[in-house]
């Protein structure tokens, strides 16, 4: 069955460049960041690895930790390491899982037929600390990821967990939001954006966001 935004990320259990991990019990309370690779010793992935070691810091400030997977083995992966390492100037810092089985492809819905029988399409999933995907993002193996977008979007989704508030187009952290419709109660606007808001429609209400 297909998961969707809302749908209970499945667990499961399986090696990786750090062990064996149970991935619900890996996660802990922490917001999970779940991306599939096509395969080992190729030069997009390659790029993105790096780039996601690079930009861990930011996960972590986000409280949210990320796992790579690959159809491959861990001995592969390890071999990889080294590549991704030397090439891009970084020291990998999260786990690989190793997926030859197939297990996580199957339960995450990875593998598109049309596209490729045995490889991983470039997918990313967004798990909050309930273990809900909050959000897919799928890619051809062909593109590669922009990793500053996965930052964007845990921003907004831990935003508007905890305000009333959605993201407009392009929107980066630190910029204005927008009121969500069904908040109408004069009263509860004063108290929950007391910074004020601009009324552009009456469907469309923007306002400084309200953690800053």
């Amino acid at each position: 069955m297909a998961l969707h935004i809302g749908s209970t990320a499945p667990d499961f259990e399986q090696d990786s460049t750090h062990g064996k991990l149970k991935f619900h019990e890996w996660l802990g309370d922490s917001w999970g960041i779940l991306f599939s690779h096509p395969k080992d010793f190729t030069p997009v992935c390659t790029t993105e690895l790096g780039l996601v070691a690079k930009l861990k810091p930011e996960f972590d400030k986000r409280n949210a930790k990320v796992a790579a997977l690959s159809v491959d083995s861990v001995e592969s992966h390890n071999g990889w390491i080294k590549d991704i390492e030397e090439t891009q100037s970084t020291k990998l810092n999260y786990p690989i899982f190793a997926d030859e089985d197939r297990t996580i492809s199957n339960l995450y819905d990875m593998i598109h037929p049309e596209a490729n029988d045995t490889l991983t399409v470039r997918s990313v999933f967004f798990i909050d600390p309930k273990r809900k995907i909050r959000a897919i993002i799928t890619y051809p193996a062909s593109t590669g990821r922009n990793f500053d977008e996965l930052l964007r979007v845990i921003d907004s989704l831990q935003l508007t967990d905890n305000h009333l508030v959605a993201t407009p187009g392009n929107w980066k952290d630190g910029e204005d939001v927008v009121i969500v419709p069904s908040l109408q109660d004069p009263e509860e606007l004063k108290q929950r954006f007391p910074k004020g808001f601009t009324v552009v429609r009456n469907y469309l209400r923007t306002t400084p966001q309200p953690n800053r």
